[in-house]
């Protein structure tokens, strides 16, 4: 944990910094912000100035010092490669800044497509999964944990190899699809981009399961 202090620090603060932005914008926010969206990209819930500008960010946080903690006292830490770990710490600030810098937009009367965005995200993230899930050796924390994979390094091996290229392959669609947003209904893109991601992880899940159904 000491070799990683500054780093949590940092990122512990980034990921808080939407609070700080909402204190500055706070006589500009209205009282109900919304903070949900449905498929069709039409705001379905709100939450009050002050749940928006603390609590969400708050909860986050949570999120973050609770995914760091569980990654550097997994038993198997030492597999991990470098950059899989620059991942687990770096994700959700990423995700806090922008989801939380969208909603004050919003909120502030500036249109942005919701779908649109959570699409080039969700699929910017698959594809940085992708590039890093060939090198993860067997841990608890990231990659595709199933009982199968945790019981044979070939079964791993094999698993992430192919799930690389899949989640790869899908976040380049699923990117696609939110760039083409700017053109497509916004069902057509949550849905698509929903569909994507399941056929990716269905196919890596199936996949592992077949090697060990032949004893791998």
């Amino acid at each position: 944990m000491k070799k990683y202090r500054r780093t949590i620090i940092l990122t512990t603060f980034l990921t808080g910094l939407p609070i700080l932005i909402g204190l500055i914008l706070w006589s500009k926010l209205p009282d109900s912000i919304a903070t949900h969206w449905g498929a069709n990209g039409q705001a379905n819930g709100w939450s009050s100035k002050a749940s928006t500008v603390f609590f969400l960010p708050c909860i986050l946080i949570i999120i973050h010092l609770f995914s760091v903690f569980l990654t550097l006292n997994d038993p198997k830490k030492t597999n991990i490669h470098k950059k899989p770990m620059t991942l687990i710490f770096w994700i959700v600030p990423v995700i806090s800044i922008l989801m939380n810098g969208i909603t004050y937009l919003i909120a502030l009367g500036i249109k942005v497509n919701i779908s649109a965005a959570v699409s080039i995200l969700m699929g910017t993230l698959f594809i940085l999964l992708g590039n890093y899930l060939p090198k993860l050796r067997q841990n608890y924390t990231i990659g595709i944990k199933l009982p199968w994979t945790l019981c044979s390094e070939e079964n791993w091996y094999r698993t992430h190899r192919l799930g690389g290229k899949l989640f790869i392959l899908g976040g380049i669609l699923v990117a696609l699809d939110g760039v083409a947003g700017i053109w497509l209904g916004d069902t057509l893109i949550f849905t698509t981009m929903i569909g994507i991601l399941l056929i990716c992880v269905a196919i890596s899940v199936g996949y592992s399961f077949w090697l060990f159904k032949k004893g791998i």
